[in-house]
């Protein structure tokens, strides 16, 4: 099974995510977040979490990048508990239990994401607010082999 990690390339996302995510932990698009928002919601930091933010399963924070990789079923396991937990303290589900069938279809979502891609795929997501609701899209960036250019020193050494 596949599930991608949060990836940052610099330091943006500590700048414009109110929460960023930390590098390594397991992401899901996390589109739930915003299921009742409106226009007014969209605002700041908010906006941008809205606009491409993954969900980290640890911090709960966001990420702009993730990458795909394989995960372990024990780890699945401990994502979805982490999941359910959350909804509990943060979506008012009444217990864990009731949460986790819930928690396994948002990580089987991902999963789904993440199950045709190579691992090392970068996959990003851009969200609208429609009349139906929450618009979500991905775009997938498949890896590139390095090319010795992007490791060679121009320049002269008699300066």
């Amino acid at each position: 099974m596949k599930l991608a990690r949060a990836i940052h390339f610099d330091e943006s996302d500590m700048n414009v995510f109110a929460k960023p995510a930390r590098t390594g932990e397991w992401c899901v698009p996390g589109g739930f977040e915003f299921s009742d928002w409106g226009e007014g919601d969209l605002v700041g930091k908010a906006r941008q979490a809205f606009a491409n933010g993954w969900l980290g399963l640890e911090t709960f924070g966001r990420v702009t990048f993730v990458a795909v990789t394989q995960v372990e079923a024990s780890e699945v396991e401990v994502l979805e508990r982490m999941l359910a937990e959350h909804f509990v303290v943060y979506y008012g589900a009444p217990s864990a239990e009731a949460a986790l069938p819930v928690a396994r279809e948002e990580i089987g979502h991902m999963a789904e994401l993440c199950d045709e891609h190579d691992p090392n795929t970068l996959l990003t997501v851009a969200r609208e607010l429609t009349e139906a609701g929450v618009r979500e899209v991905f775009r997938v960036i498949e890896p590139q082999d390095a090319g010795l250019e992007q490791f060679a020193i121009h320049g002269s050494l008699d300066e």
